[in-house]
Formats: C-alpha cells, structure tokens, sequence
C-alpha cells in the first residue's frame, strides 16, 4: 500500500479539467483524475473506507502498471448535506464522487429544504462497507444488560442519558429506535462525531451510546466498557462472545455504511463500470484484511441492489423519525 501515490485535494485545481457531462463517454472513462468527496471530517470509518477504496482503484484504473489520480477530498458540514449537494452539482460524467453512510439517506426526512433531491439529483453506484453497532454502558452506569437498561429507564423516565455521533446520525435514530421498541424514555444527547461522544462515554459523561464495533472494541476488551449487546440479527463473526439484542427481546438491527454516489444522469455504462471497479477492490487482498483488520463486512454488490439498499434505509429512518418526531436542532 505504500508504494502506491495519492493525490490530495489541494492538487484538485491543478489537475482538473473543464469537461462537460455531455461529453461524457463511457469508453473514455476515466479521462481525468477520480474524485471521491468525504463529507465527513478524516479520520473515521467513512473516511478510511474511501481511502481504501479509493487506493485500490488508482491501482487499478492506472495504465500499464502506473497508478491513476484518484483524489480523496473531505468536505464535512451541516450533517453531510454541504458534501453531498457539491456532488449533486458536479457534471455528470463519473468523475467525481460521493462516499455516504446512513445519514444520506435520514437526511431525506431529517433535513427541511434540502439543496438537492435525495431520489432525483444522485445516483446509487455502489456499497462498500459495513460496520455492526454495539450498544455499550460505562461501567460506573450499573447497565449489565437490556433488563437492567429497562429497569433503569422505567424506574426513573428520562433520567438515562444517550449519546450519538449527532442528530440524524445512526447511532441516534437507533437510540430512538430502542426506546420506541423497548417502551422507555432517554434523553439524546448529541456529539459532533463518534470520537467527542466516544469520549464523553469513556469518562462516564453519559451512560451508553450505539457505536460502531471496530472503534468499541478495544475499551470493551479492555473493560472500560460494557457490551450490552450487538445489534447484529445473530452472533458476530468479529464479536462471537456478544449476545444480540435481539437474543434479550429486543431484535434491533443497527449499522454504519458506506457507499458511492454519482450525480444523477451519469451514463449508466460509467455507473455500472464504477460498480464492477469497487466490487473487484472490495476483492482485493490488501482491502480484505483491512476490512477484517478494522471489523468492516465488505458489501460488494450491483447498482440495482445498491439502489434497493438505499431506498430501504430511507424508509426505515422516515419512520423512526416520524414516530420520535425527531427534528435537526
């Protein structure tokens, strides 16, 4: 992996040419350097995924053994929705892209007056990754399991706090979800990213958070937290020793995913050429033993499944949201 050459996006100017989306040709793909759009701060899961990823396909696309310009750009903000509307925006001809997790598609019900349309400015390419969530407590909560999270929250409603990653975020709407299936009332309690709230959980400023299994499991392994359960439909491969919630009553299934966007009207020869690209990276070795390394399930897949995929989750978040009355703020 070190050999391989990244281009930053401060080299975007530089390199980028001014070529129409009607100019597009899925034969000339791709005729300038790749870009990918992280709209999330660098660091977390999305952001390592991309990156992957996005080294993988500069091996790949490159002609005779060189490497391809495949620039990794993060534009964080306003919930994701200042990454994803400068896609949106972007000439639809496949070179640039959007790497999403769930927020893209809470966003839809989330976010007032959206800069873009969810279903008609973007188009699904592909998914990549998948990390399982696990509900930890700090140890000082007294929270060993969902029965005690039960007694806890219908001894004294609202006196439980939870954290997420930020409003609309996976973690919070699963938070919600939980209280709507479990009958109980807990206060959110909203952080700008996993690594603030992780943090917050670690010093006992709140009592448990849903978050993704590969950044929890060293302080569980460790004890500093206590695994209440995996939100996983059965035992995880990367967390065998986990009970499930829903072996406890409670069968919540909860994730943090990551996937690639096109502007909508790329040609769908460009956007399936796109698909088969991740697919064979995902196939990668180097990619592999990140992926199970970090505790990421590769997701490779087709357009049509990823599209279904998408449209599920934006049901699934209208609904939670809805019922919660969940609103940005």
């Amino acid at each position: 992996m070190q050999r391989r050459r990244f281009l930053h996006a401060s080299s975007a100017a530089a390199l980028a040419c001014a070529t129409g989306a009607s100019r597009a040709q899925p034969g000339d793909w791709p005729a300038r350097p790749l870009r990918i759009i992280v709209p999330f701060t660098p660091g977390g899961t999305t952001d390592m995924v991309a990156r992957l990823i996005g080294s993988e396909l500069s091996r790949q696309l490159g002609p005779h053994g060189a490497d391809h310009p495949v620039i990794i750009e993060n534009r964080p903000g306003a919930g994701t929705v200042i990454g994803v509307d400068y896609v949106a925006k972007q000439p639809a001809d496949g070179h640039t892209l959007v790497c999403v997790a769930n927020s893209f598609a809470a966003n839809k019900t989330l976010v007032k007056d959206l800069p873009y349309d969810t279903l008609r400015d973007l188009q699904p390419v592909a998914l990549m990754g998948l990390s399982e969530h696990v509900l930890a407590a700090h140890p000082s909560s007294g929270l060993r399991s969902l029965a005690d999270l039960r007694q806890a929250a219908l001894a004294k409603p609202g006196a439980l706090s939870y954290a997420s990653f930020g409003n609309g975020t996976s973690a919070h709407l699963s938070g919600a979800l939980l209280c709507q299936m479990m009958g109980i009332d807990m206060i959110h309690v909203p952080y700008k990213g996993q690594g603030p709230a992780l943090a917050d959980l670690l010093s006992g400023q709140v009592g448990l958070m849903f978050g993704n299994w590969p950044e929890f499991r060293g302080p569980i392994e460790s004890g500093r937290l206590l695994a209440l359960g995996m939100a996983t439909p059965g035992r995880s491969r990367f967390a065998p020793q986990v009970p499930t919630l829903a072996e406890q009553g409670v069968a919540l299934e909860s994730n943090s995913w990551q996937g690639l966007l096109a502007p909508a009207g790329t040609p769908a020869a460009i956007v399936q050429r796109v698909n088969a690209e991740v697919n064979k990276a995902l196939a990668a070795p180097d990619v592999a033993a990140v992926f199970a390394r970090r505790g990421v399930l590769s997701q490779a897949g087709s357009v049509a499944q990823f599209t279904g995929f998408v449209n599920r989750e934006i049901a699934k978040y209208e609904e939670i949201i809805r019922r919660a009355h969940i609103t940005m703020g």
